[in-house]
């Protein structure tokens, strides 16, 4: 997960393997494909019919589950609670008794009877109010959607396994209305059109259960664009009840980012397909609110807010589409025996987040300057701002420890800083190896060589890993393990950015709307339900030149009053503001209306920032070009 805006939150999905089989030769079920179907016909009440027929068992009893946990998102997702009327039935068309487990798990007696089973979903999206975001209901792109208009399908959510056959072969059959679009990377068997016309049954394959979780779909009135990146086909799928964005507007942004991460990764296997599926929200009650990106091993599933601004918006999927992206080095390509014998509801999490997370945020951040997507400052000013983003987290826990507990207290709480110093980790061995090698090789070289080795069908043993890092490049890189990584000393990044010329100083930077040096120039009085701005504000230019003083208490925002109930969608339109927008702001201020109507221009403000330093070496100089051109 990224934070993106105030609560905007980014997954990227780690890659599994099949998981090890059990003894179940003599199970006719596990030659047979599991046929399974899901009847976008037949929806009722918000709600999806799902059926099952797994073939002929000879066991007396059988499990079948929906996950608990799916693949990178380090959460409790408890798909199992969205399924309503849950039932099996046997040749005859007998209902059969079932015992449920647990939340997310069923029990089948009599299995050599079970001929189907079947029951409804409910999604996720309009929901999420209730169960609210981080309590456990599904992170938004994880999640389900059932709409007239639009269908998210996280298969997850729809299709689950026995435990005796997650090996198996599935089918798959979707039956929607004939003027439905659909995408989905799954390799489709065909279509067969109803008696009628008015329905499209499409079929697809899958070669195991992780290949059901791997491949979402998105149903319904999309606006869909294909285009070749190298070798790879892109599939950008858009919905926009609204009709205010479109594939088109932003195919030209997602073609050259993914033209430049290919350049950056060079000779590393990819994809020869990848789906883009974006959900943009309208920010209605009912309205997915956990804003960012789940990532798949050939695809992502992407939430935004339909309000943003289309600069804003583009500027945001190449921040969260490449770390998805990105994705195809590690874990994809490198991952532990955790991750490939993942156990969705009863798993075990590697040490290595640092790197499935960190390295992979890391490289999304690094191509765009090594690519000439963005200046310099910017990427320093990305940088910084992970640096203050981590030092509010606890800069004095053992990352690795922290990784195997990523779902258990207080472990779970620092999950966001895989983003922040899981990635300033990777930088820092990025920086160390050129060091090293003057130059010749950095992480990404490290990653190009681990994926060599080991590959998409062969895990690494996790307690290996970094001593298998260390004898592949240097006894430093070691130290900085042991210290910063297996170790809960904080990191000195000054003696990093020595290395390179660079020295962290107060400079003008700029200010956004409503965030300054990772802050908010906000706060709320809950007493009397109001937000006004804080003595931060007078740091910021545009607002000092708007003439806003300290606790003056903000009444509407182009016309929305702003209460405690709404700041937090409110406030974050606030910060995707653009320079040269008109906006009118009421503010009270003892007593009195002020209003302020202008066009925005950018802020500044003084804070920390990386500065290249005037008397760097020639040294210094060649081996930060190595590191940001290398």
């Amino acid at each position: 997960m990224n934070t993106r805006f105030l609560s905007l939150v980014i997954v990227g999905m780690v890659f599994i393997g099949c998981g090890g089989t059990k003894n179940i030769a003599n199970d006719l079920a596990v030659n047979t494909p599991i046929v399974s179907a899901i009847h976008l016909d037949k929806v009722a009440d918000d709600k999806v019919p799902v059926s099952i027929n797994p073939g002929r068992f000879t066991k007396e009893t059988v499990v079948y589950r929906l996950p608990k946990v799916i693949q990178g998102t380090y959460a409790i997702g408890n798909y199992g609670k969205y399924v309503d009327a849950f039932k099996a039935f046997d040749y005859n068309g007998n209902e059969m008794q079932v015992d449920k487990i647990d939340t997310n798990s069923w029990s089948i007696n009599d299995a050599k009877k079970l001929d189907k089973i079947t029951y409804w979903v409910n999604d996720t999206y309009d929901i999420e109010e209730q169960g609210g975001i981080g309590k456990e209901t599904p992170f938004s792109p994880a999640g389900t959607n059932i709409e007239p208009e639009n269908y998210v399908l996280n298969l997850h959510g729809f299709i689950g396994y026995f435990d005796v056959l997650k090996n198996n072969q599935y089918k798959l059959d979707v039956t929607a209305p004939k003027g439905f679009i659909r995408t989905s990377a799954l390799q489709k068997m065909g279509s067969i059109a109803s008696e009628d016309g008015r329905f499209e049954t499409s079929s697809y394959i899958a070669n195991r259960y992780f290949e059901i979780t791997d491949n979402p779909m998105m149903y319904g009135n999309l606006d869909v664009e294909e285009f070749q990146v190298g070798d790879i086909k892109i599939v950008l799928s858009v919905y926009s009840p609204n009709k205010v964005h479109s594939a088109k507007s932003l195919k030209e942004t997602m073609f050259k980012m993914m033209q430049a991460q290919k350049a950056y990764l060079g000779d590393i296997n990819s994809t020869p397909r990848y789906d883009i599926y974006l959900y943009l929200s309208e920010g209605k009650e009912d309205s997915p609110k956990g804003f960012g990106a789940l990532e798949h091993h050939t695809s992502t599933v992407v939430v935004m807010p339909e309000n943003i601004p289309e600069e804003v918006l583009a500027s945001s999927m190449i921040d969260v589409v490449s770390h998805e992206f990105f994705h195809i080095v590690t874990p994809l390509s490198v991952h532990s025996e955790d991750v490939h014998y993942f156990d969705y509801n009863d798993p075990s999490f590697s040490k290595h987040l640092w790197m499935y997370e960190g390295v992979t945020e890391y490289f999304a951040t690094l191509f765009q300057v090594n690519q000439g997507l963005v200046e310099t400052d910017e990427f320093y000013n990305k940088i910084m701002g992970k640096i203050q983003a981590s030092r509010q987290m606890n800069d004095a826990m053992s990352f690795t420890i922290m990784s195997e507990n990523v779902l258990k207290q207080p472990y779970k709480d620092q999950y966001l800083n895989v983003y922040q110093k899981g990635a300033l980790i990777g930088m820092c061995i990025d920086i160390l190896m050129r060091e090293e090698s003057h130059g010749q090789r950095g992480i990404l070289s490290l990653m190009k060589e681990l994926s060599n080795k080991y590959g998409k069908n062969k895990p690494f043993e996790d307690d290996k890993l970094i001593d298998e890092i260390v004898a592949m490049t240097y006894p430093s890189i070691g130290e900085f393990f042991n210290d910063h990584v297996i170790g809960d000393i904080p990191i000195d990044y000054n003696t990093f950015f020595e290395k390179v010329g660079l020295e962290v100083g107060e400079t003008q930077i700029e200010a956004n709307y409503i965030l300054m040096n990772g802050m908010p120039i906000v706060s709320g009085n809950p007493q009397d339900g109001t937000i006004f701005f804080t003595e931060m504000a007078l740091e910021n230019s545009f607002w000092v030149e708007q003439g806003v003083q300290a606790n003056d208490v903000i009444k509407s925002i182009d016309g929305k009053e702003l209460t405690l109930q709404n700041a937090n969608q409110l406030l974050q339109e606030v910060y995707m503001w653009e320079p040269g927008k008109d906006v009118e702001i009421k503010l009270e201020r003892q007593g009195e209306e002020v209003v302020i109507k202008t066009t925005t221009t950018q802020g500044y403000t003084m804070g920390e920032g990386l500065i290249e330093k005037a008397d760097a070496t020639d040294t210094q100089m060649s081996l930060r070009k190595a590191w940001l051109k290398g």
